[in-house]
């Protein structure tokens, strides 16, 4: 059973940083798809940015230039480096992988519906203070 936790999010003031990490178990393999989303209070949760098993990157253009998503195979990790915080920036940041390989299924980007994402982390609090 896939497990996923995350770790490193906290309170910050505008224009901080922090990086987010998620350590993956019970799978030995590389996920197709990796991803972190972000669900603000009273809000939508939104897809902010994905790798592929060839880390190929898309991010949602709200945090285009700001952060960074990276993984780590060898240590079964995926991480988001948040630079230049925004207090539009709070949410719960959750991470999400998919091991999908199913011909004709969505793309690894920030448009994949969130049913084609196959195991959710628990979740990581994100506070960014004026």
């Amino acid at each position: 059973q896939v497990h996923l936790a995350e770790s490193g999010g906290g309170s910050v003031q505008a224009g901080g940083s922090l990086r987010l990490s998620c350590v993956i178990t019970g799978q030995t393999y590389t996920p197709y798809c990796m991803g972190w989303f972000r669900q603000a209070l009273g809000k939508e949760r939104e897809a902010i940015a994905t790798i592929d098993h060839n880390s190929i990157t898309s991010y949602a253009d709200s945090v285009t230039g700001r952060f960074t998503i990276a993984t780590d195979n060898a240590k079964n990790a995926l991480y988001l480096q948040m630079i230049n915080l925004k207090p539009e920036d709070t949410a719960k940041y959750y991470c999400v992988v998919d091991y999908s390989a199913v011909p004709g299924m969505p793309k690894c980007d920030i448009f994949r519906p969130e049913n084609w994402w196959g195991d959710w982390g628990q979740g990581t609090q994100v506070t960014v203070s004026s």
